[in-house]
């Protein structure tokens, strides 16, 4: 009977110390969640990429100290490639294959964390990453990734935008206008503001450009 209460309060305080971990983490990968946003939304030209370089070793930091945090490496993924896409030139690629290991960790440790968030970023990279022999660019497979996240979080703005953006480039522009207007009506993310502001202007970017596509059809 003690050893019953005894191993009864071990369980206990055992997961008292792994909530507080986690709540840890998600505190930390919160933090990143909000510097991205600042830097993506409110810099531009050479403040951008510092702060994107600044922020990725921020991100490498949380990695470390929680290697088996899914969350963590998505968010050090998807700074190292918004990293990329500010830096441009030669040294982007090598990030954005970065981005993409670190991507894969995520969904080898938790495929569903942040909403199957690994699924997008990295279906993303598929369709805006040159292919063969540049780089390892793949349409179907951003495809796939794509729609995976999506039956993860259905009506998530990010997973609506970025495949809606997808489909604008091959050009398939009645879909990406479907999904392009599920992105917008997403609701608002209580601790994503600024993202969500953000995301919204480039939804409302990418809409019109695909309205005036789909008049060229008529």
């Amino acid at each position: 009977m003690k050893i019953a209460k005894h191993s009864a309060r071990l369980l206990v305080l055992l997961l008292t110390f792994s909530n507080a971990l986690y709540a840890d983490v998600m505190e930390q990968v919160a933090s990143l969640q909000t510097q991205w946003a600042d830097v993506n939304y409110g810099m531009t030209g050479k403040a951008q990429v510092e702060a994107f370089e600044a922020l990725m070793a921020k991100a490498e930091e949380v990695t470390q100290a929680n290697p088996q945090a899914a969350e963590a490496w998505i968010w050090s993924g998807i700074i190292k490639s918004s990293f990329a896409g500010a830096k441009g030139g030669l040294g982007a690629l090598s990030l954005v294959k970065e981005s993409k290991k670190d991507l894969e960790r995520a969904m080898e440790l938790n495929p569903d964390a942040l909403d199957g968030s690994a699924y997008t970023s990295l279906g993303t990279l598929y369709f805006k990453v040159p292919g063969w022999p540049i780089g390892f660019g793949d349409e179907e497979k951003a495809e796939e990734l794509l729609k995976k996240a999506l039956t993860l979080n259905p009506n998530g703005i990010d997973p609506n935008y970025f495949y809606a953006e997808y489909l604008k480039e091959a050009g398939r522009y009645p879909e990406a206008q479907t999904y392009l207007l599920k992105a917008q009506q997403a609701a608002p993310r209580p601790n994503r503001l600024s993202a969500d502001a953000g995301r919204q202007k480039e939804i409302s970017a990418s809409l019109a450009d695909v309205e005036q596509e789909l008049k060229k059809g008529k």
